[in-house]
């Protein structure tokens, strides 16, 4: 597409409607070849850089924002817009067969290779029953439906400004990216000091502020932090959301997931541009912008109550999966007192030795083997079951 682009626009055949059908055709390009790119990352690094790569991911989308504005603006003032196009045409074939030249190690299924439409329908079915994938798809969709009148009446606002032009459009546009790549870079220490779904309604809230200061902002003054706020909110939320999506999808039917929440973003796009483009019509540019960021912080409050996303939430509850741990008394011969060994094994009365026998029961001398036997007394999963423990002169310590 970016090749009939360039030839289209260097001939001077561009028209309308073959711009409108190439972004179309684009569009199906773009929807073939993300779900395959979102499934082979967790192919490339292991789970724990999952989030660190989907971040830098982010950064080296966004840092095109900047560079590329930058960089078509140098060639357009020296050689024609024409050779933008070209210079597209180019990176894209580049691009493509860089990706050819990947060697990727196909694991064969021993089941064999699965229909397309069974996949289809399998895909669909595990979403639809998957109370973690549908809380993430409400999300985003929510999230990209209203956040898209930023972008889609980005134009308009940036010729509303005070001196707006195309440099302004730019202007904007690099702040937003240079605003997204900051946030990528802090994503770690905001992972660690917030759960994903508190980051998800506040990166939400965020970008409803800078929504609503864009809508009222009288110069580029106001609008540059404006958008660069909003490009640290936008990286933030679309990346926490990302995130939960590649954490709830299993292997087998990652790309299959992957795709069904690229089309809940396209959908939500879609939709969000048309709904708040006519809302710009009938009304204001201004009050169609400010409407989207109202209502995107109600509406984002509202999924997270009636379709809670319980993965988000870490369980550090002890393990009920084990038995409780049973201490072995008395010690074994020749070993020193206190030093006891717990066991993981039903419970079994004391074995007591036959010397011993007849005898009334002493009561355990302080910090004597009785406290080992009393451990057998605990319940269920007061320790771990994952972890063994010792008693060490009386009181219990972890081995």
């Amino acid at each position: 597409m970016a090749v009939v682009l360039s030839i289209a626009i260097v001939s001077g055949g561009m028209t309308a409607p073959l711009l409108l059908a190439l972004i179309f055709a684009n569009g199906i390009g773009l929807a073939m070849r993300w779900p395959v790119f979102a499934a082979t990352v967790p192919e490339l690094v292991s789970r724990p850089q999952l989030p660190a790569a989907l971040a830098l991911n982010g950064v080296a989308m966004n840092a095109s924002r900047i560079i590329g504005p930058l960089l078509a603006g140098a060639i357009i003032a020296s050689a024609g817009s024409a050779w933008v196009f070209v210079l597209n045409a180019v990176l894209s074939i580049v691009s493509a067969f860089t990706i050819m030249r990947w060697k990727r190690l196909h694991a064969p299924s021993p089941l064999g290779r699965e229909r397309l439409t069974s996949a289809m329908r399998v895909g669909l079915q595990f979403v639809r029953q998957s109370p973690p994938m549908r809380a993430v798809l409400w999300r985003i969709s929510i999230f990209f439906l209203h956040a898209t009148a930023l972008l889609a009446l980005l134009p308009l606002l940036a010729k509303g400004l005070d001196g707006g032009d195309a440099g302004t459009f730019t202007l904007l546009l690099a702040s937003m990216g240079a605003g997204a790549i900051t946030a990528a870079m802090l994503l770690p220490r905001l992972r660690q000091a917030m759960a994903r779904d508190v980051l998800v309604m506040r990166g939400t809230l965020l970008q409803a502020l800078a929504t609503a200061a864009m809508a009222v902002a009288p110069d580029v003054v106001v609008a540059v932090p404006a958008m660069f706020v909003a490009g640290m909110a936008w990286i933030t939320t679309a990346n926490s959301l990302s995130m939960s999506a590649q954490l709830a999808l299993p292997n087998w039917g990652r790309a299959r997931g992957m795709s069904i929440y690229q089309m809940a973003i396209m959908g939500s796009t879609a939709l969000g541009a048309a709904v708040w483009g006519q809302v710009a019509t009938v009304s204001d540019v201004h009050l169609s912008v400010g409407i989207a960021a109202a209502t995107g912080v109600l509406a984002m409050a509202l999924v997270q109550r009636l379709a809670a996303d319980l993965s988000m939430e870490e369980d550090l509850s002890p393990s009920r999966a084990f038995m409780a741990p049973v201490a072995e008394v008395p010690p074994r011969r020749g070993a020193r007192g206190g030093h006891h060994r717990i066991l993981h094994r039903p419970r079994q009365r004391q074995r007591i030795p036959r010397r011993d026998a007849g005898k009334p029961p002493q009561p355990p001398a302080p910090g004597g083997p009785g406290l080992a036997a009393a451990a057998r007394h605990q319940p269920a999963g007061a320790l771990c079951g994952a972890h063994r423990r010792r008693v060490v002169d009386g009181a219990p310590a972890p081995l």
